[in-house]
């Protein structure tokens, strides 16, 4: 059972100190909503989302990097298969992080950037403005992201999509 905190001084409601019918405790009442729950990411998720980008990567006899991140972007999983660049492991979490904090995918801010809103290239905290970041949507919310680089911008989301098509089953 949760107890439910009147204000941020960590007072308990209705903690005999302030009749529930005074102001005070009018004005620090908790709603009786039910919390929303959310779905997260588990390693053993982390770790099928991987094998089937990777397994789509080897198919196609691409050199990648595949980072997953959890929703608040969150490095859970870096992997650099043989022959990918080293720099594409610096930008294939740049690019989950990306989707997993603006909850899109990170196609969006490039075709915004090539569209002309250059200015969006100074956006805090997003690195990852290119192709190849998918988010992770369960029941509606994103629960993580899949950034993969080293190919093609297109084939680099066609892995992170493999990816996740195997979470989902």
């Amino acid at each position: 059972m949760a107890i439910r905190w009147a204000h941020s001084r960590g007072v308990p409601a209705g903690d005999g100190k302030h009749p529930p019918s005074s102001g005070y405790a009018r004005r620090f009442a908790v709603a009786n909503a039910p919390m929303k729950t959310q779905s997260a990411l588990e390693l053993a998720d982390v770790k099928a989302i991987a094998a089937a980008a990777e397994a789509e990567a080897l198919a196609n006899q691409w050199a990648v990097s595949i980072a997953i991140v959890d929703a608040g972007g969150h490095l859970l999983w870096l992997q650099r298969l043989d022959g990918a660049a080293p720099v594409s492991a610096q930008i294939a979490p740049a690019k989950a992080n990306t989707a997993a904090l603006g909850r899109r995918e990170s196609r969006v801010y490039e075709e915004m950037i090539n569209g002309g809103r250059v200015s969006f290239l100074s956006a805090p905290g997003l690195q990852g403005l290119l192709e190849g970041g998918v988010p992770i949507v369960k029941d509606g919310q994103c629960i993580g992201a899949v950034g993969v680089s080293g190919v093609k911008s297109t084939e680099d989301a066609q892995i992170a999509r493999a990816g996740i098509a195997a979470f989902q089953v």
